[in-house]
């Protein structure tokens, strides 16, 4: 397993989020199990980022792509009904721009904000979810300001319009842990035997382990509205946030 390799697929997801059309081969392919590419731009989910959608292209039939599923190897999976490719087929993958788009802006969205509210407020992330356009975080943070909702509204959009350069990198997991704040959970969630560390940097604002998809600079995310600050217990605050251009 690694960045660039989950099982028998080779990701190209991470190595060029732009990426929307791709030739590969079906590897597999099982009605129960999901289906299995040697190389593979759909992101598969995690770390609160949504697996992509999108379809797979083979003489002349299209098969629905609606999810993922991890294990030993990296599963696709058919919408109901959908006809499989057979194992050896040469196919066309093809990732929803749109989803996936608006999945990206949201995600880097997201570095900005824990970049502001660690920055200005000292808080870490204690949990978060998002979908395209829209997320929540929530954040170790006991004293709220009574003006925080629109504070931290302009804070972020200022990152945002910014337009700070958003680089990623790989390096060695002990390079990686020496760099100071690089965690910017409350508990640590990368895995003890993950040897490579996927670093994402909002250059000069924010620089954190991820294994997500993001877009190049800041001014791509748009503007931010910080929809509701919620208390969900005595130092936890949930940030709820949406995407308006």
């Amino acid at each position: 397993m690694g960045v660039s390799q989950h099982g028998r697929t080779h990701r190209l997801d991470l190595a060029d989020p732009t990426l929307r059309e791709w030739e590969c081969t079906v590897l597999s392919a099982d009605p129960e199990q999901g289906i299995v590419l040697d190389r593979s731009a759909f992101y598969p989910g995690g770390g609160g980022q949504p697996p992509d959608h999108g379809v797979l292209l083979w003489q002349g039939v299209q098969t629905r792509i609606v999810g993922t599923r991890k294990g030993d190897d990296l599963y696709l999976i058919p919408a109901e009904g959908d006809p499989l490719p057979p194992p050896g087929t040469a196919v066309t993958g093809a990732v929803e721009d749109q989803r996936r788009s608006l999945l990206m802006r949201t995600h880097s969205g997201l570095h900005v904000l824990c970049g502001v509210v660690f920055r200005d407020f000292g808080a870490l992330v204690t949990g978060g979810n998002m979908e395209p356009g829209e997320a929540r975080m929530d954040f170790n943070l006991p004293e709220v300001p009574t003006d925080f909702k629109a504070r931290l509204e302009e804070l972020v959009n200022t990152e945002v319009a910014a337009d700070r350069a958003v680089a990623v990198k790989v390096l060695p997991r002990d390079e990686a842990l020496a760099l100071p704040d690089i965690i910017r959970t409350q508990s640590n969630l990368i895995p003890a035997d993950e040897q490579e560390i996927r670093i994402v940097d909002i250059v000069g604002l924010d620089v954190q382990a991820d294994g997500g998809t993001h877009v190049g600079s800041t001014a791509q995310i748009g503007k931010v509205q910080v929809v509701k600050v919620e208390s969900k217990g005595r130092a936890n605050r949930r940030v709820r946030v949406r995407l308006v251009s």
